[in-house]
């Protein structure tokens, strides 16, 4: 039976298939360490160009030392600097972090805000991190596009767009709301395990047989047979 030639169509297999390999809602998904969204947004700040697994060892002494947006306002910077120095760009996140709180504090009475407009005003907060939020800790539509949600968007032919907004608002229109934050992480983890950036395991992959992409990379060396053989 031929697979569904449109985006939606696709879609639609994808979130059904994805949502079997990797059950679970947006919050049990979600890989980052947290109660409640403020540490959720400090978590998501930290793990730009970093691993989950290192904010997860970072975060318990800054959220001791730290416990909400009020203490964290009024943090030395130095301090916070040495407590995150390990994710990595440990100065601009110090500072965003601390900027972030003292945001939160003035205009929202130390609460994190919902709305994704109030939420990118925050310093530190781009879209993909105010996506997390609302999906994850808010239960609230939001499909944020990373550099693997990025790659098998494209890949499955769910957008021909590079630029993240554009796929964003792309996936937003063929991916139901309920299901755009699970759907986001579970793009993630499959991007993690089969879909890798240089060496795809279509052979393992359950999209596989949807996916216009498949097949289209093979082992190293038939990799350099079939280029000579082009």
């Amino acid at each position: 039976m031929a697979g569904p030639r449109t985006p939606k169509g696709r879609a639609r297999v994808v979130i059904a298939r994805l949502a079997e390999e990797y059950p679970g809602t947006a919050a049990e998904l979600c890989a980052l360490d947290h109660e409640g969204p403020f540490q959720l947004l400090v978590a998501t700040i930290l793990s730009a160009q970093c691993t989950d697994a290192r904010v997860n060892m970072v975060t318990p002494v800054l959220f001791d030392a730290y416990p909400d947006a009020r203490a964290l306002a009024g943090a030395d910077l130095g301090s916070v600097e040495e407590i995150i120095r390990s994710t990595g760009f440990f100065r601009s996140k110090a500072k965003n972090l601390t900027g972030m709180a003292r945001a939160l504090v003035e205009r929202y009475d130390g609460e994190v805000p919902t709305d994704l407009a109030d939420l990118v005003q925050l310093p530190g907060v781009g879209r993909k991190t105010a996506n997390v939020v609302r999906s994850v800790a808010f239960g609230l539509p939001g499909l944020p596009v990373d550099t693997h949600v990025l790659r098998l968007a494209k890949r499955l032919g769910l957008t021909a767009e590079t630029d993240p907004v554009r796929v964003e608002q792309e996936l937003d229109a063929i991916v139901p709301a309920p299901e755009q934050g699970a759907l986001s992480l579970r793009l993630i983890l499959h991007g993690r395990k089969v879909c890798t950036a240089r060496r795809p395991r279509c052979d393992e992959c359950v999209l596989a047989d949807v996916c216009p992409s498949a097949g289209m990379w093979v082992p190293g060396p038939a990799r350099r047979v079939a280029r000579r053989r082009a």
